[in-house]
């Protein structure tokens, strides 16, 4: 038999086996709390989203269909209420097998140029394709997700550069996403800034793109934390992806 990776060369949206979606999505505890027909319409999402983009690898790395199938189901998740015409205008992903660098090259006030070299885990390109780490894709869990960060990102880039503001819907208003997200982004700042041990990971302080892709990540991984410190932004984001990660999980757990 043909692998799952060269049937979907053929573009049609061939069943993802049963037996590795069950382990993937088993292998990811905030995939694994959804109720049957969310993994259903899940497992549908990424069926076509593997037959829409194209994967290739980097670094030595050989791509296999537990790859693409994980960051498929993960990348997804987002997009579960959305629909898939939320990652449209871009097809590639590429894979490195650990952490890659990437060569940058600004200019400063003062004229001065700066050459360096940043190590990412992941990265998304405007109007190109998504790159990743497949051993930070592995590590996923405790509000630290890379797939759903950088696909966020993408969100993010459908309606202009990565600013934070993603196209919105829902009656949500430029006004109340600017005025709830700008408080919340000033307020993660300060306590950033001052030392504070946040329990959202405080890249997010970077700029408010990246606090919009970290929120992103741990709203759908660590959902109980995200609507403790930031209520307001956990209504906004459920207003906005259409779902409700909080009333996924115990009970106990939902009502800490």
């Amino acid at each position: 038999m043909r692998s799952l990776l060269d049937r979907l060369r053929g573009k049609k949206s061939p069943p993802i086996p049963d037996t590795l979606w069950a382990a993937t999505v088993a292998a990811l505890p905030f995939l694994d709390v959804l109720t049957v027909n969310e993994k259903k319409e899940l497992k549908l999402k990424a069926e076509a989203f593997l037959a829409e983009k194209e994967f290739s690898t980097a670094g030595g790395l050989e791509l296999s269909d537990e790859i693409c199938v994980s960051i498929a189901a993960q990348g997804c998740l987002p997009i579960l209420k959305l629909g898939l015409a939320a990652y449209r205008e871009w097809v590639g992903i590429v894979v490195y097998p650990d952490e890659f660098v990437v060569p940058r090259r600004i200019e400063d006030e003062s004229g001065v140029v700066h050459e360096y070299d940043d190590v990412l885990s992941g990265e998304a390109w405007e109007g190109g394709p998504l790159i990743i780490s497949w051993h930070d894709v592995q590590m996923a869990g405790d509000g630290y997700n890379v797939v759903i960060h950088e696909f966020a990102h993408k969100l993010d880039m459908l309606n202009a550069e990565a600013d934070g503001m993603p196209a919105l819907h829902s009656g949500i208003s430029e006004t109340e996403w600017e005025a709830k997200f700008s408080a919340a982004y000033d307020d993660f700042c300060q306590r950033v800034d001052s030392g504070e041990d946040t329990p959202i990971d405080p890249y997010a302080s970077t700029d408010p793109a990246e606090f919009f892709a970290v929120l992103s990540e741990s709203f759908f991984d660590i959902p109980d934390v995200v609507a403790g410190e930031y209520p307001a932004i956990y209504g906004l984001l459920c207003r906005y992806y259409l779902q409700d990660p909080l009333s996924r999980l115990p009970l106990e757990k939902a009502g800490q």
